[in-house]
């Protein structure tokens, strides 16, 4: 099969499915942090490159749920944050690409973003998963939208972890919560990178269901 994972810089998914014996492809702006097959470019270039399955990983920066606020035109003392309607029209773009890959020529796609957006723009996703469910010890609320492809199944279940507490009694993961200690370019790719275990579990079960089909 030719697999394309898209918007993957990691190379984890990529090399999860590269085991099982597959072609399989990443594409990111940036290069791969893991040697491996590789497109360093923007992933609509090869999207009719005949693939016969797409895992997508869009960016999640103005489609998330806590970024909301900035699309109201507000004053800010970070001016490097956009807001109002140059906000908008970059949540505008996100939505677009993200619809691209939704649709794609591609027979079996999964789209992963976390909770936002495209919940209420477009549709629910088929369903949430958390790391925790596939041998981490933490929480991330992640979403799947799925084509021709089954629910992943939790692989190994563990305790949720730690947990952050702010002052104001929100609370995050305490790994999510380290990340926000780094430079901000490190820190957005903490925050990126798929869990180990999750990509795992995808190449198992899914080429485990296409190869019996």
């Amino acid at each position: 099969m030719r697999i394309l994972i898209a918007c993957e810089f990691s190379g984890i998914v990529r090399e999860a499915f590269v085991k099982y014996g597959h072609d399989v492809t990443s594409c990111d702006l940036n290069p791969s942090e893991i040697p491996g097959k590789h497109f360093q470019g923007n992933v609509l270039e090869i999207l009719n490159d005949n693939w016969d399955l797409m895992i997508a990983h869009p960016p999640c920066t103005y489609l998330t749920v806590t970024s909301n606020k900035w699309n109201k035109n507000i004053d800010l003392i970070n001016k490097k944050t956009r807001v109002g309607i140059d906000r908008q029209i970059l949540t505008n773009d996100a939505y677009t690409f993200f619809m691209q890959l939704v649709f794609a020529p591609i027979k079996r796609i999964a789209i992963e973003n976390p909770v936002g957006y495209m919940s209420t723009l477009w549709r629910k996703p088929d369903q949430i998963i958390h790391p925790w469910q596939f041998g981490h010890k933490a929480s991330k609320r992640t979403c799947l939208w799925l084509k021709n492809l089954p629910l992943l199944r939790p692989s190994n279940i563990v305790e949720k972890g730690y947990y952050h507490t702010y002052k104001s009694g929100k609370r995050s993961s305490q790994w999510y919560y380290d990340a926000a200690l780094k430079s901000p370019e490190e820190r957005l790719k903490i925050r990126n990178r798929t869990f180990k275990g999750i990509a795992e579990a995808m190449a198992a079960q899914w080429c485990d269901y296409l190869d019996n089909i």
